[in-house]
């Protein structure tokens, strides 16, 4: 049974930094693509970026790229999402995602089997 379990969220200031943490069971990180996914008050579900199961790493989103990393530890089957300089627009529920593949899919939401119930990130000062 596939379960993602997210943590470290939070409340932080504008320019502040968080790290996510998924941790992943009933699958291996060598043999699935797992992926961060948000959805921002108001706006729709997207998917930020993804690590393949050879350690790929893949933005979708422009905009986030040098100030979003995503990492994985394949001993502790965890996942994790560095936010720095974190912005007001960067407010939303952040969701750890996995597609039974082995490579990151597109960046369509509908691409991912499996989600997490997400976590809570606000950035405001």
């Amino acid at each position: 049974q596939v379960q993602l379990v997210e943590s470290g969220g939070g409340l932080v200031q504008p320019g502040g930094s968080l790290r996510l943490s998924c941790a992943a069971s009933g699958f291996g990180l060598d043999y699935y693509a797992v992926g961060w996914a948000r959805q921002a008050p108001g706006k729709e579900r997207e998917v930020v970026s993804c690590i393949s199961g050879n350690g790929g790493a893949r933005d979708f989103v422009d905009s986030l790229k040098g100030r979003f990393i995503i990492s994985r530890d394949t001993a502790k089957n965890t996942v994790y999402l560095q936010m720095n300089n974190l912005k007001p627009e960067d407010t939303a529920v952040y969701y750890c995602v996995a597609a039974a593949a082995r490579y990151c899919p597109v960046a369509a939401t509908t691409a991912f089997h499996y989600w997490g119930q997400g976590t809570q990130v606000t950035v405001s000062s």
